[in-house]
């Protein structure tokens, strides 16, 4: 269908829009071989939005699918799978924008290959053997590093001279393994575990050059990563160069970059080493003569204290203390017991007034009868009466030859 315009009719943006998207829509369903280069799950939506592109051209095309479909396939999509799609051109007029809706998903060769890696991953990652905590520390100074890499390859050979260089003493004990192939993995683990059984060997380094992931594949071998996760020793990784990252990267206790990294990362620098304690030294000196410094001007104004340079004129000040305070406590007793002595002694004179004894040293007497009542008046006494009298120095017996009692004068 055409459309017929010309500069006096032109035709509105919808209506081409829309005649496009009639050409598209009479193209149907097609198969499509492509690459994933990105995804998108937006969450609360049930379309997932990815990126289709040209494994050859630099062309690329908006693809989408239903959750569902996403979801369901096995091996899990991953970013850079190859895959072979049946979908649907369609073009929204509103946006002015193509896309393919995808109604089944196949992945093919390498996007396969590597959706069962992924899914391998998710696997040992479930069962914790990527843990952070499972990772060992490697030692600081090993004293014999074991090898596991191909005979005479270039990883061996990177991996011995840069650690030479760095500290010339280490020792290496090298096993021999197929670093590619069908058999790869089982002699990797055969080497690894002669090596881990040996006392001598501190680290394990896993060495191997670059290659495609078909070369690569033998290390996300899932026998391979169980076996180094059950070593005893720490294993280091250093396979292929930085972009690649076989499985054995995630379960090894480190990861080197490339061999010469790993060299690096299992022995330290003498000459760094060296420096370093060439300045731990001098700042330990630093450190001491400065604590020695404070420590020695504490101890001269110590010294230089009033009580340390004459320790005497103080003992004679508190001396003169103690005598002042001696004498302050006599005078303080003398006249305490000078006020109890006059206070005793009045009432000593007060008790002695209210004597008897001492109202007979007046004169006065106590006369008794022969029963030893006290006579107190003259009506109990007769003539030739025998009397007792009390007066200060004794007693006095008497006999009564009269009595005249008293007359008191009329008022």
């Amino acid at each position: 269908m055409s459309i017929d315009t010309s500069p006096e009719r032109p035709a509105p943006v919808r209506q081409i829009a829309n005649a496009i998207s009639g050409w598209v829509d009479r193209l149907g369903a097609v198969w499509v071989e492509g690459q994933i280069a990105q995804f998108n799950r937006r969450q609360g939506m049930n379309t997932v939005f990815m990126t289709l592109r040209d494994t050859v051209a630099d062309i690329s095309i908006p693809l989408t699918c239903s959750r569902q479909l996403f979801d369901s396939l096995n091996p899990p999509m991953v970013e850079g799978a190859s895959v072979v799609v049946h979908a649907r051109p369609s073009f929204y007029a509103n946006r002015g924008t193509l896309s393919l809706y995808a109604r089944d998903i196949r992945m093919v060769g390498l996007g396969e290959l590597l959706a069962r890696i992924e899914r391998r991953r998710q696997l040992l990652a479930a069962e914790g053997l990527f843990a952070p905590e499972r990772k060992r520390r490697l030692p600081f100074l090993p004293g014999t590093v074991g090898l596991v890499t191909a005979p005479r390859s270039a990883a061996e050979r990177d991996v011995v001279e840069n650690a030479r260089r760095r500290w010339p003493a280490v020792r290496f004990r090298v096993g021999y393994a197929a670093m590619q192939g069908t058999g790869c993995a089982a002699e990797v683990m055969e080497a690894l575990g002669r090596l881990d059984r040996d006392p001598a060997v501190d680290v394990i380094v896993v060495a191997r050059g670059g290659g495609s992931v078909e070369d690569l594949l033998p290390f996300s071998d899932e026998g391979l990563l169980r076996a180094v996760s059950a070593v005893r020793t720490p294993v280091v990784s250093a396979i292929g160069h930085e972009p690649d990252a076989p499985l054995l990267d995630l379960v090894a206790d480190l990861r080197a970059s490339t061999p010469t990294d790993a060299a690096k990362l299992v022995v330290p620098d003498v000459a760094e080493e060296l420096d370093r304690v060439d300045r731990l030294r001098t700042r330990g000196r630093q450190v001491l003569s400065a604590w020695l410094d404070r420590e020695q001007q504490s101890l001269d104004a110590v010294r230089g204290r009033p009580a340390l340079a004459d320790p005497a004129g103080g003992l004679d000040e508190r001396a003169r203390e103690v005598e002042a305070l001696r004498d302050r406590a006599r005078r303080t007793v003398h006249h305490q017991l000078d006020r109890a002595g006059n206070d005793l002694g009045h009432r000593l004179a007060r008790v002695r007034s209210l004597s008897p004894l001492a109202t007979l040293r007046r004169g006065y007497a106590v006369v008794q009868g022969p029963d030893g009542q006290v006579v107190t008046g003259t009506a109990a006494v007769e003539p030739g009466l025998e009397l007792r009298i009390r007066v200060a120095e004794g007693r006095i017996t008497a006999v009564t030859t009269d009595s005249t009692p008293l007359i008191e004068e009329q008022p």
